[in-house]
């Protein structure tokens, strides 16, 4: 019985001294997550922070600095899901922000493992301090070990003797409630700069302001978690990974904008140098943060997944990008659909639904920051150039320089001196998306009111949700759309006024030969490439007896354009639109002969000299 015993200890000693030497020749890794935060940094660059950040510098100093990373989506959700697997979320269904969470639970696709499930199986204690947010059902506690809910500023001791850890802790970062934040702390106004795509007032330099003193905030805070790992010796067997999951949540073209503000994050690698070669440097790579993900499997031993996109950034065959990608599709209740390829000096983007403006309805709408900018747009304050970013018609195509152009202001993509260049970034753009994207296909009418119907962040008015609508008083627009938009939705009355941002064409479309139709934000605004188009609006059930009187088109034309209305493939009558810039109405008397009974569709026909612009104010119907 001894010598049983006796043997039993020495092969849990085996066992033990055998797990302790793996463990010494494989790191622990810990994430250093931080939401909402751009590289305003000291050792980024920003005069503001500098020497106000002084971990985070330190980490910089002693480790790698990565100039130029960017993440995969400009918002937490899908940037967070994409990370887990090593793989853009349009790969493998997890694109829409937190979407996959109603009844229906839809789970990663067969064979897939979170990179915390692959260390889990490696002998890794894996664990995650606040924040989860993916978009699979797989998220929360299963794929983690379990620790303690209350004083987990060391979740690292709930390992076992010896074991490994692969562990996230989770940062407000741009979210901080700086409110309380000593004067003699707090970045003053005025010494910050404005990116150039924001209004150059005061209350974007506070906001700006506000942004450097949340990153002042979570440099504390990181100084603590080394300061923790050291005292319990562990800075010598740890590697510390410190990054952001997109840009600065108060600057609406930073986070969830596939811009340069919203993917352009800070990375840093801490760590022994048996594992980060050559501390105290900087690398000006191009690097996709689904890069970690695949460096840390490399870390642990793991061998890198088929679907995981990124690579080992220590590895000796390791290949500089030359190029990056980002995506971005529906937000919140806010849907759209925005590709984009970073390369060493240009940013080429591919919007896909044109019927909206840069600046949709979103659930910042009430924040001063937005406000004032929808106001001073209403208020023909605006500057030119920002009531074109933010209102103006949506390009398919847009490409910056950004080494000279970092906030994308001026768009190159119909510059003939760039048009080698801008078929060279389709090219990659196409050859990128051509390995799978499931943002292709519409979104399930489920998740759509799981995410856009009365919920505390809005209601969607995209015309993706009039299908899941009922429309009672025949306009051919839903009634839930025509109260969000301030309208009537009992009156039965034909109304287009084409001021909702997120829907500016409310169903119109053109036939023919004829640019987008959509305008600034409040016409519609065209070209007639021919000289002859036609502009539809079908799927109406008006009740003609409740829309009596005239039709009136607010509009106007560069030159003289003969137009021609259809109901129901009757002539409602014809007009001619004199040449001009100001807006005029153009009254065409309704008849029962042509106007009765149930109005299915209508149609407008335009004649004028080839390349003629329209541009229409509303179209409705009065006394």
């Amino acid at each position: 019985m001894k010598t049983k015993l006796a043997a039993l200890s020495t092969l849990g000693l085996c066992l033990l001294l055998t797990s302790m030497a793996q463990a010494a020749d494989r790191p622990n890794i810990l994430w250093i997550f931080q939401e909402d935060t751009s590289p305003w940094i000291g050792c980024y660059g920003s005069k503001v922070n500098q020497d106000e950040t002084p971990r985070i510098d330190q980490m910089a100093a002693s480790g790698i600095r990565f100039s130029r990373a960017f993440v995969p989506f400009p918002v937490c959700s899908s940037c967070r899901s994409s990370m887990m697997l090593g793989a853009n979320a349009i790969r493998f269904g997890a694109h829409e922000h937190r979407s996959r969470r109603g009844k229906k639970k839809t789970y990663l696709p067969k064979g897939m493992k979170t990179v915390t499930e692959l260390m889990r199986d490696a002998g890794y204690f894996t664990f995650n301090v606040g924040k989860t947010d993916y978009n699979f059902a797989e998220a929360g506690d299963g794929i983690y070990s379990k620790i303690p809910q209350k004083n987990n500023k060391t979740p690292w001791r709930e390992r076992a003797q010896g074991q490994n850890f692969f562990g996230q802790i989770q940062l407000k970062g741009g979210k901080t409630n700086t409110i309380r934040t000593p004067p003699a702390r707090k970045t003053d106004p005025a010494t910050v700069t404005v990116p150039a795509d924001y209004p150059q007032n005061q209350l974007f330099r506070e906001v700006v302001a506000q942004h450097h003193d949340a990153i002042r905030c979570d440099d504390k805070v990181i100084g603590g978690i080394l300061d923790r790992l050291k005292a319990d010796d562990l800075s010598e067997s740890t590697i510390v990974v410190y990054f952001s999951d997109h840009g600065a949540n108060n600057l609406v073209r930073h986070k969830q904008m596939p811009t340069e503000g919203g993917l352009h994050v800070p990375f840093i690698v801490l760590g022994p140098s048996k594992w980060v070669s050559n501390p105290g440097t900087v690398r000006d790579d191009l690097i996709n943060t689904l890069d970690l993900t695949a460096t840390s499997l490399a870390w642990a031993g793991i061998e890198k997944p088929k679907w995981c996109e990124g690579q080992d950034l220590f590895a000796d065959n390791f290949q500089p990008r030359t190029f990056v990608a980002g995506a971005k599709d529906r937000l919140d209740h806010t849907i759209d659909r925005v590709r984009t390829i970073r390369t060493d000096r240009f940013r080429y983007t591919r919007n896909y639904f044109l019927d909206r403006v840069f600046l949709q309805p979103q659930y910042r709408d009430s924040r001063p920051f937005l406000s004032s900018i929808r106001e001073a747009y209403a208020a023909g304050t605006l500057a030119p150039k920002l009531a074109e970013i933010y209102f103006g018609e949506r390009p398919a195509e847009e490409l910056y320089d950004v080494v000279k152009d970092p906030a994308q202001v001026n768009n190159l993509a119909k510059d003939p001196k760039f048009a080698g260049v801008l078929k060279e970034h389709r090219t990659i753009l196409k050859d990128w998306l051509a390995k799978g994207d499931l943002g292709a296909v519409d979104e399930p009418d489920e998740e759509l009111a799981m995410n856009g119907e009365e919920k505390k962040w809005g209601t969607g008015v995209n015309y993706q949700y009039e299908r899941i609508r009922k429309d009672n008083d025949g306009d051919g627009l839903s009634d839930t759309w025509e109260r969000v938009n301030q309208r009537d939705p009992a009156d039965g009355k034909l109304l287009f006024t084409f001021d909702c941002g997120g829907w500016q064409t409310e169903g119109w479309q053109g036939q023919g030969k004829i640019t987008n139709i959509a305008g600034y934000q409040g016409y519609l605004d065209f070209d007639l490439l021919s000289g002859k188009a036609s502009l539809v609006r079908k799927g109406l059930k008006l009740d003609s007896s409740k829309n009596q009187g005239a039709l009136v088109l607010r509009m106007r034309s560069n030159n003289k354009t003969e137009i021609n209305v259809w109901a129901n493939g009757k002539s409602v009558g014809k007009t001619t639109v004199a040449a001009g810039k100001g807006y005029t109405d153009y009254r065409l008397p309704l008849k029962e002969t042509n106007w009765t009974g149930t109005i299915k569709n209508l149609k407008i026909d335009f004649a004028s000299q080839q390349g003629t612009t329209v541009a229409i104010d509303s179209i409705r119907v009065t006394q």
